[in-house]
């Protein structure tokens, strides 16, 4: 069904977007609440509450950001909001009557991008940061309110030297979220 529409932004386009949305998170801010879909758990859980933390940790750590340093955060989440520097941003919406199968293809949609992306020698950074601002982009873009604010996506060439990009997260292992039948059969393994 190809349910995807992308606000692809560069030059002074998107800089007047990141400015007025930089204004705001400086001003008011803002937090998934005001987003218009849920992204997290009204109440976070393990093992999902220790993995969210610990990158977060991680990452301000890379940064030399202390916990408690609530200014110097919000000044690193605000580097979101102006696509992290880089020369093209995109808003990325989805037709709000659809249904979370079509958010799943939205997934691969994004995913594809930034294969695409990688493929050219390009780096991208997805962004879930955008959609709690759905309403100052709507006064920048031409979105309809037919439209969900999904994410934004940042794209251009990742600075090697960035502490933030040497950030490599961890992974549970596949044993810890895949169940593997049949593996000792003949016919599975290739073999005859």
């Amino acid at each position: 069904m190809q349910p995807w529409r992308a606000y692809v932004l560069a030059g002074r386009a998107k800089d007047a977007l990141s400015e007025a949305l930089i204004e705001h998170h400086s001003g008011e801010g803002s937090d998934f609440s005001s987003a218009e879909y849920r992204y997290y758990p009204e109440t976070f859980f393990e093992p999902y509450l220790s993995r969210r933390r610990k990158v977060g940790f991680d990452l301000y750590g890379l940064l030399g950001i202390a916990r408690g340093e609530t200014g110097r955060m919000k000044r690193q989440h605000a580097r979101n909001l102006a696509f992290f520097g880089a020369p093209v941003g995109f808003i990325f919406t989805i037709d709000r009557r659809l249904e979370i199968g079509s958010w799943l293809d939205y997934g691969m949609f994004l995913e594809n991008i930034m294969i695409a992306a990688r493929a050219q020698n390009l780096d991208t950074c997805v962004q879930a940061a955008f959609a709690p601002f759905h309403q100052i982009i709507r006064q920048h873009l031409p979105i309809p309110e037919t439209e969900v604010v999904i994410c934004g996506m940042s794209l251009g060439y990742a600075d090697p030297d960035a502490p933030e990009n040497q950030l490599r997260s961890e992974r549970s292992p596949a044993a810890e979220f895949a169940t593997f039948l049949g593996w000792d059969s003949p016919t599975q393994t290739g073999r005859p």
